[in-house]
C-alpha cells in the first residue's frame, strides 16, 4: 500500500479515525479531572569549604567543594533528613514516603545544590523544602566534622573539631501557583497523538482484516474480468427499482446506459444475444442490475426480452408490477409457449416471468428444454437478458449458465469477499461458461458526484447494428404479447 492508497484507506475510514480521536480526548480531560494537582518548591544551596586566603587554598577548597557535592546529593532522601523533617512539621506522611518526593541535583562544575520537594498542598511543599534544605545542611556539616580532637589553641585549650564544609541556603522556597502535574494541554495533545495513531493503526487493521472489493479496479485485477460498470449506490433504488421517469436521469441510470454502451463494444468479434446475470450471493443486486439492463436496451430500439430464470426467489414480477401466475416454467412444462406467458413492460420490454416455483430448478434450468427456449427467444428478440439464481448457495446458474452466450457476475461493493467473488468466476469457467465482465454494484459515490452532468438527460441511442437481425430473418413481434 502506498502513500496514497493508505490516505485513502483513512479517508474511507474516518469514522473509526474520528471515534479513537474522541476517545483520546476524552481519555485526556479524564486524566485531567480525575488527577490531583502536585505542586513543587524549590530550594537551593552553597556549599563552601573553610580555606585559607591564598589562591593554592583557595583552588584547593573548590575541587574538595565539587568533589564531594555530588555525594551530598544523595544524602538529602535519607531517614537522617526525612525523620526528623517529619516529627518538626508534623507531616501526614512516612519517612519513606517524603524521601519519594524529594529530588535533589547538583548542577556540573558547580557548588550549588537544588531541592525540589513535591506535595498536593503548595504550602506544605514551600514549608518542606525549606526544612529538608535546613536539615540537609546539619546532616552534611555533622557527617563532615572529625570525630577526634586535632589540635590546640596558643593557651594549649583543645579546639573543638568542625565540619570543612558549611551549607548556606542562597534560594528559599516559594509558595508555588502552578501545579507542574496534570499538564492539561500536554496531556489533550498526547491524548489527541495517541488517538489518531490509535485510528490509523485500527483503519490499516480493518482494511487489512477486510477482503471485500472498494474499487472496481481491484474486482478486475482478481477475476481478470474487464469492468464494464460501476453502479453507484442510491438510496431510493428501493422505492424506484427501475430507471424511468425521474429516475432515468439520475447517475444510477447514466451507469445502467455505460453498461449497454459498454457491452455493446466489449465483445466486437462475437456479439452475445442471450446474456445471463448472476452474482456470487444474494442480495448484490443481480435483478436490479438485469432489470435495468435491458430496460436501457429497450430504449435504445434494440428488441429486448428479460427472462426471470431465479426459481427459487424471482422477483422481476414483482419489479415490474407484471403477473407470476404463468411464466418459464409454465413453457418448460409445455403448458404454454413462450409467445403465450410474454407480457409486455415499460419501454417496450418483454418480460418472461418465473411462473409457478418448480419443485426441482437446478434440473428444469439445466435441461434441453431450456435451451430450446432460450433459441426461441433468441430468434424472436435481438437481445435476451436472463436473471438466474447466485452461484454459491445453489447449482441452478451452473447448470443454466452453458446455455448462454455469455454471463454478466454482478458484485456488491463492500459486500462480497474476494473468496466467494474467486469461487464464482471459478464455477462459471469449470462449467465452460463465458465470462464477458463485471459489473461493481452498489458503489460508494465520489464527492462530487458526476457534476452538472448528473442533471443532463438521456441522449438518443442509435440502435446498433451488430445487434440487429439480419435482414433474412423474419421479424415476429406478435412474440412480444
Amino acid at each position: 500500500m502506498d502513500l496514497r492508497g493508505f490516505l485513502t484507506v483513512v479517508v474511507r475510514r474516518w469514522p473509526s479515525c474520528a471515534a479513537c480521536l474522541l476517545l483520546g480526548a476524552l481519555a485526556a480531560w479524564a486524566v485531567n479531572a480525575l488527577t490531583t494537582p502536585v505542586y513543587e518548591a524549590r530550594t537551593q544551596l552553597f556549599v563552601a569549604t573553610h580555606a585559607g586566603s591564598d589562591t593554592m587554598q583557595l583552588n584547593q577548597g573548590q575541587s574538595f567543594s565539587q568533589a564531594r557535592v555530588l555525594s551530598y546529593a544523595d544524602i538529602v532522601n535519607t531517614r537522617q533528613v526525612t525523620e526528623t523533617v517529619v516529627k518538626e512539621l508534623k507531616l501526614p506522611t512516612t519517612p519513606d514516603e517524603l524521601a519519594g518526593r524529594i529530588r535533589a541535583e547538583a548542577p556540573v562544575n558547580t557548588v550549588l545544590i537544588d531541592i525540589t520537594v513535591s506535595d498536593t498542598d503548595p504550602r506544605r511543599a514551600a514549608r518542606t523544602a525549606n526544612a529538608v534544605a535546613v536539615r540537609f545542611g546539619q546532616v552534611v556539616e555533622r557527617l563532615e566534622t572529625p570525630h577526634t580532637v586535632e589540635s590546640a589553641d596558643s593557651m594549649g585549650v583543645a579546639v573543638a573539631p568542625v565540619s570543612p564544609v558549611t551549607l548556606g541556603v542562597t534560594d528559599r522556597a516559594t509558595v508555588p501557583d502552578v501545579p507542574v502535574s496534570p499538564r492539561p494541554l500536554l496531556n489533550l495533545a498526547v491524548g489527541l497523538l495517541g488517538g489518531l495513531l490509535l485510528g490509523v493503526a485500527l483503519a490499516a487493521l480493518r482494511e487489512t482484516l477486510d477482503t471485500t472489493f472498494k474499487t472496481a479496479e481491484a474486482l478486475s485485477e482478481l477475476t481478470a474480468l474487464p469492468p464494464l460498470a460501476t453502479i453507484p449506490f442510491d438510496s431510493d433504488a428501493p422505492l424506484h427499482p427501475i430507471t424511468v421517469g425521474e429516475a432515468a436521469h439520475s447517475p444510477r441510470a447514466e451507469a445502467f446506459r455505460r453498461l449497454r454502451t459498454n457491452l455493446q463494444f466489449a465483445q466486437v468479434s462475437e456479439r452475445p444475444r442471450i446474456i445471463s446475470v448472476t452474482s456470487s450471493l444474494p442480495g448484490e443486486g443481480k435483478t436490479n442490475t438485469a432489470a435495468n439492463l435491458a430496460v436501457s436496451l429497450a430504449r435504445a430500439g434494440i428488441a429486448t426480452c428479460l427472462v426471470d430464470a431465479d426459481l427459487r426467489r424471482p422477483c422481476v414480477a414483482r419489479t415490474f408490477g407484471l403477473v407470476q401466475d404463468a411464466g418459464l416454467t409454465s413453457v418448460l412444462i409445455g403448458q404454454a409457449s413462450a409467445a403465450d406467458v410474454t407480457q409486455q413492460a415499460t419501454a417496450g420490454l418483454a418480460v418472461l416471468t418465473s411462473g409457478p416455483m418448480p419443485p426441482n430448478p437446478t434440473e428444469l434450468l439445466s435441461s434441453a428444454r431450456m435451451g430450446e427456449v432460450l433459441q426461441e427467444l433468441a430468434a424472436t428478440y435481438e437481445v435476451v437478458i436472463v436473471d438466474t439464481a447466485p452461484l454459491l448457495p445453489v447449482a441452478d446458474t451452473v447448470g443454466l449458465a452453458p446455455l448462454t452466450q455469455g454471463t454478466l457476475l454482478v458484485v456488491r461493493a463492500s459486500k462480497t469477499s474476494r473468496e466467494q467473488v474467486r469461487t464464482a468466476v471459478d464455477s462459471l469457467r469449470n462449467v465452460g461458461a463465458r465470462p464477458l465482465g463485471a459489473v461493481f454494484n452498489m458503489a460508494e459515490v465520489a464527492k462530487g458526484g458526476y457534476g452538472s452532468y448528473g442533471t443532463y438527460g438521456e441522449l438518443p441511442a442509435p440502435r446498433p447494428a451488430v445487434w440487429r437481425r439480419p435482414a433474412s430473418e423474419p421479424h415476429d413481434t406478435g412474440a412480444r404479447g
